[in-house]
C-alpha cells in the first residue's frame, strides 16, 4: 500500500498518470461518437448474437459495438504488426533489420507497420460496413456516404494509434494495450447490472461457481504470464592482459507463454475469413454468397464444433508464433559469441537442439492453457447453465497481462527515483 501511495507523492509520475488517464478519456469520448445511419437496436442484437465480433470489440477498445468513428481501434495496427513479423520469415532482409540492427532496425520496422496500418484500416472498414449493410444493421448508403464513412473510420484508426503512442511515451504502460483495457473495463458496469437484475435464488449456486472459476482463472493467468523456465548459463574465464573476464553464472529465462495473446487474434481472424469471403462472393453470385454466409453462421452456432476448431487453431498458432518470436539458432549463436554455454551442453548445434526441445515442452502447456481460455465462455455456460453472464478468458488474459506490465513500468520508475534521491 505504501508503494502505491508513493505514485501520487512523486509529482512527475503523478503528472504522467494524469496525462495517460486524460488520453484514455479522450479515446472513450471518440468511441461514443457513431457514424451516420446506425440502427442502435439492431446493432446491439447483432453483436449479442455474434461471438466473433464481440471478441473484435475488445481490440477496438469498445468502439466497434457502437460503430463509432474509431470502430476499428488499434485492430488494423495489430494486424499490420503480425503481417510484418510474418514477413521476417519470408524476407531475410526484414529478419536482419528486426533482429540484427538493434533499436534503429526496430524503429524502422515499427514505422513500416504504421504505414501498413493505413491500407489495412481502409480494407477492414469497407469489409465491416458491407457486412453490416447486408445484415440490415446499417441502411444502404449511396456511394459518396460509403466512401466518406470508410475514410472517417480509417482516420479514426490512425488517431487511435496516435493516442496509443502518446500513452506509451509516458512510460507507465503500453498505450495500445491500455486502450484495449479501457474498452474492456467500460463494459463492466453494464455487465454487472445485467447480472444483478437477472439474479434469482435458484441461480445462487451457479453464480457462486462463476465467481470461483473467475478467481481461479485470474490466478492461472498470472501463473501463466509469470511462468518461465530458467536455463542456467555459465561464462568461460578469459584472460586479457592483467585482467580476468567471465567466470560468472547466470540464467536464460524462457517464458511459458512466449506468444502472449497473439494466437487468439490469429485464430479469430481465421474464423472470420468465411464471412468476409461471403461478402466478396455475393457481389458476383448472391446464391453462393448466401450459402457460404449461412455455413459460417451455422458453424459458429454449433458450440461443439466451434469450440473444438477454435481450440485447435489457438493450439497450433501458439506453436507457430512462438517459432517466430523465439529463434533457438539465433539464441545459441549469440550465447556462443558472448562466451556463454549451458552446463553439460556443447556450444553451437547441440545448444540449439537443447533450446528447441525445452521450448517445445513448455509451449505445449502454454498452448493448452491458451486454448482453454479461448473456449472458456462456452465451457462455463455449458456447466453452469447461466447464459446471462459469461467469463471471457480472453478479456481476463488482456486485463491481467496489461495490469502486470503497467505495474512493472511504474515500479521501475519509482525505483529509479529512489536511487536518484540517494544520490
Amino acid at each position: 500500500m505504501e508503494r502505491f501511495l508513493q505514485i501520487f507523492k512523486v509529482k512527475e509520475l503523478r503528472n504522467k498518470i494524469l496525462i495517460v488517464l486524460g488520453l484514455l478519456v479522450a479515446y472513450r469520448v471518440l468511441a461514443a461518437i457513431p457514424i451516420p445511419g446506425v440502427d442502435a437496436v439492431r446493432l446491439q442484437n447483432y453483436f449479442n448474437s455474434n461471438q466473433l465480433f464481440g471478441f473484435f470489440n475488445f481490440f477496438s477498445g469498445g468502439g466497434l459495438s457502437t460503430l463509432s468513428v474509431v470502430m476499428l481501434g488499434v485492430g488494423p495496427y495489430i494486424t499490420a504488426t503480425i503481417v510484418m513479423q510474418l514477413m521476417t520469415i519470408i524476407f531475410p532482409k526484414m529478419k536482419e533489420m528486426y533482429y540484427e540492427e538493434g533499436a534503429r532496425g526496430q524503429a524502422k520496422f515499427n514505422q513500416y507497420s504504421r504505414l501498413l496500418t493505413v491500407p489495412f484500416a481502409f480494407v477492414e472498414s469497407y469489409g465491416f460496413l458491407k457486412l453490416l449493410i447486408s445484415q440490415g444493421v446499417i441502411a444502404q448508403p449511396d456511394a459518396f456516404s460509403l466512401i466518406r464513412n470508410v475514410i472517417v473510420i480509417t482516420c479514426g484508426s490512425m488517431l487511435a494509434l496516435w493516442l496509443g503512442e502518446l500513452i506509451s511515451e509516458e512510460k507507465v504502460g503500453n498505450g495500445i494495450s491500455l486502450i484495449i483495457l479501457a474498452g474492456i473495463i467500460s463494459k463492466l458496469p453494464s455487465t454487472f447490472g445485467i447480472a444483478v437484475a437477472s439474479y434469482t435464488p435458484q441461480l445462487l449456486t451457479a453464480y457462486a461457481g462463476f465467481i470461483v472459476v473467475a478467481v481461479l482463472l485470474i490466478a492461472g493467468i498470472v501463473y501463466l504470464n509469470e511462468g518461465e523456465r530458467k536455463i542456467p548459463v555459465a561464462y568461460a574465464r578469459r584472460v586479457r592482459g592483467n585482467k580476468i573476464y567471465g567466470g560468472s553464472q547466470s540464467y536464460l529465462p524462457l517464458k511459458v507463454n512466449q506468444a502472449g495473446m497473439i494466437p487468439l487474434i490469429f485464430a479469430i481472424s481465421v474464423m472470420l475469413v468465411p464471412q468476409f469471403i461471403a461478402q466478396i462472393v455475393v457481389l458476383f453470385s448472391v446464391k453462393w454468397g448466401t450459402i457460404i454466409n449461412n455455413f459460417a453462421t451455422g458453424f459458429v452456432a454449433n458450440q461443439l464444433y466451434y469450440g473444438i476448431f477454435y481450440f485447435l487453431l489457438v493450439f497450433a498458432f501458439t506453436y507457430f508464433y512462438t517459432a517466430i518470436t523465439f529463434n533457438p539458432e539465433e539464441v545459441a549463436k549469440n550465447l556462443q559469441q558472448s562466451g556463454g554455454f549451458v552446463p553439460g551442453i556443447r556450444p553451437g548445434e547441440s545448444t540449439e537442439i537443447f533450446f528447441k526441445g525445452v521450448m517445445n515442452r513448455i509451449t505445449f502447456f502454454g498452448a493448452i492453457f491458451l486454448g482453454l481460455i479461448a473456449i472458456l465462455p462456452t465451457l462455463v455456460q455449458a456447466i453452469t447453465g447461466v447464459t446471462v453472464v459469461s467469463i471471457s478468458g480472453t478479456a481476463l488474459l488482456i486485463v491481467v497481462a496489461v495490469a502486470l506490465e503497467t505495474m512493472r513500468q511504474v515500479d521501475s520508475q519509482l525505483t529509479v527515483r529512489e536511487y536518484e534521491g540517494i544520490e
